[in-house]
């Protein structure tokens, strides 16, 4: 986390030496400070921020992509006569481990437009999701699907 204020410390340095501080100038800044950070990780990277931030920014592209693709799927389906759609409670077994962890992938799955977290098992190793689409009936497919995608972007920023 200090490396992170490193790098905004570092943007707003920029912006004060270039004297504009508009947002296109305090993301290349920001850009310029994690390029600084980068070149000095082997030294100051006790936590891995400089392979950490682009995987992090890969997961809010990844989570936007699946919001814009599933809003497009329910859109669809609310706007077609009849419902197409085969609903269920699925129980997805859980790698992540830490709260923290917990807690951003059952948000990011409930932000999700077609899925809804219900629970989470006493000993926390599984989850329950309420889909609106289990096509064809294809339970381990919702399940490949959460887990190859939002678990996996996740454990790859948080550990």
């Amino acid at each position: 986390m200090t490396l992170f204020l490193l790098n905004i410390l570092l943007a707003i340095i920029w912006s004060a030496i270039t004297g504009t501080f508009s947002l296109a100038n305090l993301l290349i800044g920001f850009f310029l400070g994690y390029l600084v950070i980068l070149v000095a990780a082997p030294a100051i990277d006790n936590d891995h921020y400089a392979r950490r931030l682009p995987k992090a920014i890969a997961l809010i592209l990844f989570f936007l992509k699946e919001l814009v693709v599933s809003s497009v799927r329910v859109a669809v389906d609310v706007l077609r006569p009849g419902f197409k759609m085969e609903s269920g409670v699925v129980g997805i077994p859980l790698d992540v481990e830490t709260d923290v962890e917990k807690t951003l992938l059952a948000n990011m799955i409930s932000l999700t437009p077609g899925t809804l977290s219900l629970d989470i098992s006493e000993d926390g190793k599984t989850l329950y999701i309420h889909a609106m689409y289990i096509d064809n009936g294809d339970v381990n497919a919702v399940i490949k699907e959460i887990k190859g995608g939002m678990e996996r972007k996740i454990l790859e920023v948080t550990r």
